[in-house]
């Protein structure tokens, strides 16, 4: 407190008011785009001088969908795998058959031509009498008989 107790008059002032000269921008504006020098007096007599300034105004939210493309992507992900699956099992069943088809078929062959060289070997249209002839000097054998 003051020693006196009271309080000091206001003395009257004296206001100066300045007017700023607005610098150049240092990035080209287009023109009109430099807000105006704008004055404001304060209750205490004060004059305060700048640039009118507009509020920054929010950046908008972008509205996020119900349901995040995270999960839709894992989703079509997870249909795209089943499909896989299915023509991966069907491809799989196919190549299997085709294998038994084509062991078959070798096994068919091996059976068939076997047959053949079986007739060829064990027939007797070469020899009237059947058996191996071997001949040793004058003697002849004939499958184990002796013809002198």
């Amino acid at each position: 407190m003051y020693p006196d107790h009271t309080p000091p008059v206001p003395a009257q002032r004296v206001v100066e008011v300045h007017h700023p000269t607005p610098l150049p921008p240092a990035v080209p504006v287009q023109p009109g785009t430099v807000p105006a020098v704008a004055s404001i007096v304060l209750s205490d007599g004060r004059v305060v001088t700048g640039y009118a300034v507009n509020p920054a105004q929010p950046e908008p939210v972008a509205v996020k969908p119900a349901v995040s493309r995270t999960a839709v992507n894992v989703a079509l992900g997870g249909v795209g795998f089943l499909a896989v699956c299915g023509g991966l099992i069907l491809l799989t069943s196919f190549i299997a058959a085709l294998t038994a088809f084509i062991t078959q078929l070798i096994i068919l062959a091996a059976v068939i031509f076997g047959g053949w060289i079986a007739v060829q070997i064990f027939s007797a249209s070469g020899h009237q009498g059947g058996g191996t002839t071997v001949n040793i000097g004058k003697a002849t054998f004939k499958r184990n008989h002796f013809h002198g």
